[in-house]
């Protein structure tokens, strides 16, 4: 498998903001067992199957701490069993109403509780951890909750950032160099903070490098890595107006049996209201046409990229791994077909460490301020439509910083002070404000915004009043219920300040 074209790299972006034990349906708890039966289980199994023929170094895979730590939790496994048999059980009583959809749905599932009692019954850091101990992939940390790091003091994002890698390192056996940060965002300076906590390669969006993906680049100062995406290349899948999920042959995502809540219609048309019944063999024939077109259009994007450059290029292609499965049904086998048909096109496929390897790094670049979200600035996160949640985080990062500052530097770990991190935390999740813009499940992304927050303020309110008892009391309450991160030391906090105090001297 040669790489005379060029290189190829893909970024699988995997995260859910933490949902145990908050709500089930609509949203909460179903939202991370449809994405990993649908998406997590399909995604890892193509990685297996390409594994025994041989492939190494397939895509980078991006796995947040907070979407880790529910694959991993007693609870959640418990409850994703149970979530299976239960899609199981369904395709059963619709056999008699829809039997062709039942037989598919009940395959499925039966396919997928096999898959989990096989290889996930202990949780996913096993699964991950082979993966990449075998080659199969690069795995890429980030910050514990998935922040938005541009907004948060600096102390804040790099405590968030350093509980992160720490916790993908108790997970898989070894601290990541590369990460996604939270939705790209990027302000001038954090590369400084990656290269303190040890991170040697990030990615941002194509437009942070001025549409000069074609190789990465060191960010002025550091010896950093950026990765910039090729929006050409993958809007070919991402764009909501011309992406392959709305092709008319694939399965309409929104268009439910509301009965059973299977999915018995394919897209058909955009602006057609009767849909059609979905048709596997016709979805089959669509994956093999769209992965035919995508391989040619990267093909052809690395000879344009050799002919201007005079020298092979490189294409990063990235995405949420959620796209693929749950967002799009035939996403998996799609993404099965392009991982071999790129080396049959003479294509380098490989990840983002390969890249580097490969020597596809050149001149250092300088940076702006920059996202992969609307507009590739911060809007999204730091708009009008949020201007509360903004100021909610404002007070809740000012709030804890002033807590674990207001205290004397205590010998051992402090309980009331460690929750009071994780409740911060998630209250800092970059997931409240997007779902708020884009008004995807506001109403959700609220009320779970403020009840972190209102906790953080709860446990900040009895701190200084004296009130330890029941400050105490109250965090155990808390801890009970979001019982992620363990490890999170607010020591770290204090830590940083005195080191911060004693460089400014």
């Amino acid at each position: 498998m040669g790489g005379s074209e060029g290189t190829f790299c893909l970024v699988l972006h995997s995260h859910l903001p933490w949902l145990a034990r908050h709500g089930a349906w609509p949203v909460g708890e179903d939202w991370l067992y449809q994405a990993w039966a649908h998406s997590y289980l399909p995604v890892v199994d193509v990685l297996h199957r390409l594994a025994e023929q041989g492939r190494r170094d397939l895509l980078t895979l991006g796995v947040t701490p907070v979407l880790a730590a529910q694959l991993d939790h007693p609870y959640c496994l418990r409850a994703m069993h149970s979530w299976l048999a239960d899609w199981q059980l369904r395709a059963h009583t619709t056999h008699r109403r829809l039997p062709e959809v039942a037989a598919r749905e009940h395959r499925a599932a039966a396919g997928a509780l096999r898959t989990f009692e096989e290889t996930w019954r202990h949780g996913a850091s096993p699964v991950f951890r082979s993966l990449a101990d075998d080659g199969v992939v690069e795995l890429l940390g980030g910050p514990a909750t998935h922040p938005f790091g541009p907004l948060l003091p600096g102390r804040v994002r790099r405590f968030l950032l350093d509980g992160g890698l720490r916790d993908t390192a108790r997970r898989l056996g070894r601290r990541p160099e590369g990460i996604w940060a939270p939705e790209c965002g990027y302000a001038p300076g954090m590369e400084h903070d990656y290269a303190a906590a040890g991170v040697r390669r990030f990615l941002v969006d194509g437009p942070a490098m001025r549409g000069d993906t074609g190789a990465a680049h060191p960010v002025d100062g550091t010896d950093v890595v950026a990765f910039g995406r090729d929006l050409d290349v993958t809007y070919r899948v991402w764009s909501p107006r011309a992406g392959y999920p709305g092709g008319a042959d694939y399965r309409d995502f929104h268009a439910f049996d509301h009965a059973s809540g299977f999915k018995p219609y394919r897209v058909t048309g955009r602006r057609i209201a009767e849909k059609a019944p979905y048709d596997p063999e016709r979805a089959a024939a669509a994956v093999a046409r769209d992965a035919a077109d995508f391989v040619g259009v990267v093909v052809e994007r690395l000879r344009d990229l050799r002919r201007r450059r005079g020298r092979p290029g490189l294409v990063v292609a990235a995405y949420d791994t959620e796209l693929f499965g749950h967002w799009w049904h035939e996403g998996p086998a799609w993404l099965e077909q392009v991982l071999t048909l790129l080396p049959a096109a003479g294509v380098h496929v490989t990840t983002l460490r390969g890249a580097v390897e490969a020597g596809h790094v050149e001149e250092p670049v300088v940076l702006p301020a920059s996202s992969w979200g609307s507009g590739k600035d911060w809007r999204v996160w730091d708009g009008a439509a949020v201007a509360d949640v903004v100021a909610g985080n404002d007070d809740v990062a000012r709030r804890l910083l002033a807590a674990v500052d207001g205290v004397d530097r205590p010998a051992g770990r402090d309980r009331v002070l460690d929750t009071l991190a994780v409740q911060a935390a998630l209250a800092l999740s970059s997931d409240w404000a997007f779902m708020v813009t884009k008004d995807s499940a506001a109403h959700y992304a609220r009320r779970r915004a403020a009840a972190h927050r209102d906790r953080v303020r709860e446990l900040t309110d009895l701190l200084p009043a004296g009130r330890h008892a029941e400050a105490a009391r109250r965090a155990a309450e808390f801890a009970a219920q979001d019982d992620l991160f363990g490890h999170l030391d607010a020591r770290a906090l204090t830590r940083a300040r005195d080191r911060e105090l004693v460089a400014a001297r």
